[in-house]
């Protein structure tokens, strides 16, 4: 199959958040086009994107509860047409009923972020959906925030409805994973009363993807490296190893106190290496470039911005 300049450029541009494929033929879900008008597409073993639209209508929660991931991971990509230009990447599931994120997760990071012994059982928050943007949109500051500060997480997509389920049995209820951005507004989560979501929440707050990894191309979500880069100096650098509470016991804990539904996400927790753990503190500032890797799950960029610069403003 030959490609034509066009095609050629857009693998160039996608490969800009795609290193190098660390599964052979995986199935790598991914959504393209303008935010909210967005397209289901596949990207192939050499960072070509192709438009799956003609196969399935979008990667949301009702798909994926039909079946979306086996459909398209059981996909030939190059029998999807090739996708000329240089399109976005907007995040890989739409529609998505709830965040649920971890704290204090990591071994090392609740070292780093208390003085106090591990918690004894996961300590849970909610993201509100509104945050959640693509893996290069940029990151907005909000009104008065003054401690922006970087989490890399691995992200959990469920596919089907779970309740009580069995920690020998969760796996099975995990449609693919995804990089999640916990980006945190300190000052908003620890010097305002309240829950951490108000410093968890903003715009942009959640960037997702650059694609979804089909859960079966994953052989043991406990053995991935995920790292952190601001203005290419290595701020987090752990593997999910270090977790506390593991994908499997996480999911089946959550699903204790709540249904998850199909295209929930699961924010898994971070890695040590925070902005605010560190001596001094450093925090994000408009202009910095942030950068969030798995192994596996791809790259996102991001650069943080003033608000109203999203939207061309001068």
């Amino acid at each position: 199959m030959r490609l034509n300049r066009k095609v050629l450029l857009a693998a160039v541009a996608i490969a800009a958040i795609v290193p190098p494929v660390t599964v052979t033929n995986a199935a790598r879900l991914v959504r393209f086009g303008p935010a909210g008008a967005e397209k289901p597409g596949l990207l192939d073993d050499a960072g070509v994107l192709h438009d799956a639209s003609g196969v399935i209508d979008d990667i949301t929660p009702r798909t994926l509860a039909g079946g979306a991931v086996a459909r398209l991971a059981g996909l030939d990509p190059q029998s999807l047409p090739a996708v000329a230009g240089k399109p976005r990447l907007g995040p890989p599931v739409a529609g998505v009923g709830k965040i649920v994120a971890l704290a204090l997760n990591y071994r090392a990071h609740a070292a780093e972020s208390s003085s106090g012994p591990a918690p004894a059982e996961p300590v849970l928050f909610m993201k509100a959906t509104s945050a959640i943007s693509g893996p290069t949109d940029p990151i907005i500051r909000p009104q008065g925030a003054k401690k922006i500060d970087w989490e890399v997480e691995l992200g959990v997509v469920i596919g089907r409805r779970a309740l009580n389920v069995r920690r020998d049995a969760a796996l099975d209820y995990v449609a693919g994973y995804l990089i999640c951005g916990d980006v945190s507004e300190r000052a908003f989560q620890r010097e305002h009363g309240g829950q951490h979501m108000k410093g968890k929440s903003a715009d942009s707050f959640a960037p997702l993807g650059p694609w979804l990894l089909s859960a079966d191309r994953v052989a043991d979500p406990q053995a991935l490296r995920l790292w952190t880069e601001v203005n290419g100096r290595r701020m987090q650098d752990a593997s999910t190893a270090d977790m506390i509470s593991g994908v499997a016991a996480t999911v089946s804990y959550i699903s204790r106190f709540m249904t998850l539904n199909a295209g929930d996400v699961i924010c898994t927790g971070t890695p040590s290496g925070v902005g605010v753990a560190r001596k001094p503190p450093v925090f994000l500032k408009d202009g910095d470039t942030l950068v969030h890797h798995i192994d596996g799950l791809g790259i996102q960029r991001h650069v943080v911005i003033s608000p109203g610069r999203e939207k061309g403003d001068e």
